[in-house]
């Protein structure tokens, strides 16, 4: 690589304060060497990413470009800094986790002991909710989050992915009978959620393609409540393994229409605003979650 930290530094404060000088006092060097800088680095890209002006400096179009790639790799190599700095410190004080009641239950509270147990100097608050909640206006340092996520202000570390299926319990289809296609569903009591709207498109596949949206005669606003009426022989469901892989183990629970259901998976990620304050809390957490989803065989992508 031609281009150095220093020299993508350089651009991006120029950038940023807006000229050489102020650039140069923020960096703590001279406005020659910033100077310096900024034309090693055009010569080696063989562009103009500022035009000098008496008055002001202004981004070419090739500046705008690389502008954004400059701040993105800048990020990173700051970032991996920080996480070699927070593992040689001691974390302790509160970590405020958020995640829905399911995930809440059946996957976070089985390792809290453990954790705790790793790093007894970090409280934990737990609290668990069904909609997304803004981190900063619960005052909650962490979140966990099923499926897409939307808010780009976020930072964001992927843990895995989780599989749905359709489910129902075998008292449901010993009373009812297994349906023996997609279109025999029509008429069953089919169980889902009032929203989103997307957890009501079950991954079947059928005549009009690969996801079918259904019609619930019951809709909650909770997984956990939806498992239980499954477990309740209510009826029909579709929910992720990680909150069912027990429960089908045991026979609780029996995937239904198994040669026609896609295999979709529900990302997982933590979702966090950067602090440095509250970073090594996260880090360690995190760390600590991803190692021991590792060995779930729920999180394990099946061939």
């Amino acid at each position: 690589m031609k281009t150095t930290l220093d020299e993508l530094l350089a651009f991006t404060t120029v950038v940023d304060t807006g000229s050489i000088t102020a650039a140069a006092e923020q960096l703590a060097q001279t406005a020659s060497g910033v100077s310096r800088a900024l034309s090693r680095l055009e010569d080696k890209l063989e562009v103009t990413l500022l035009r000098r002006t008496t008055r002001r400096l202004e981004l070419t179009e090739e500046g705008e470009a690389f502008l954004a790639q400059a701040r993105r790799i800048l990020a990173q190599v700051e970032e991996a800094e920080e996480q070699m700095a927070l593992r040689r410190q001691k974390p302790a004080g509160r970590l405020r986790i958020n995640a829905a009641s399911p995930f809440m239950l059946h996957v976070l509270v089985p390792l809290v002991a453990g954790f705790r147990e790793r790093y007894p100097e970090v409280e934990l608050e737990l609290h668990s909710s069904e909609r997304i909640i803004d981190l900063i206006e619960h005052r909650t340092d962490l979140a966990i989050r099923i499926g897409a996520l939307r808010d780009s202000s976020l930072h964001a570390r992927p843990l895995g992915s989780s599989r749905i299926r359709v489910l129902a319990s075998p008292e449901y289809l010993q009373a009812h009978g297994a349906p023996a296609s997609v279109e025999a569903l029509q008429g069953r009591c089919l169980i889902g959620f009032t929203q989103p709207e997307s957890l009501n498109h079950w991954p079947l596949r059928h005549a009009q393609g690969d996801s079918l949206p259904i019609d619930p005669a019951i809709s909650v606003s909770s997984g956990e409540t939806l498992r239980h009426l499954a477990l309740a022989g209510a009826g029909i469901v579709c929910l992720s393994d990680f909150m069912t892989q027990a429960d089908r183990a045991e026979g609780r629970l029996v995937q239904v229409l198994a040669d026609d259901t896609l295999e979709v998976r529900q990302p997982i990620n933590a979702v966090y605003y950067r602090n440095t304050a509250l970073a090594s809390r996260i880090v360690c957490f995190l760390d600590y979650l991803a190692e021991c989803l590792k060995q779930q065989a729920w999180a394990q992508r099946t061939t």
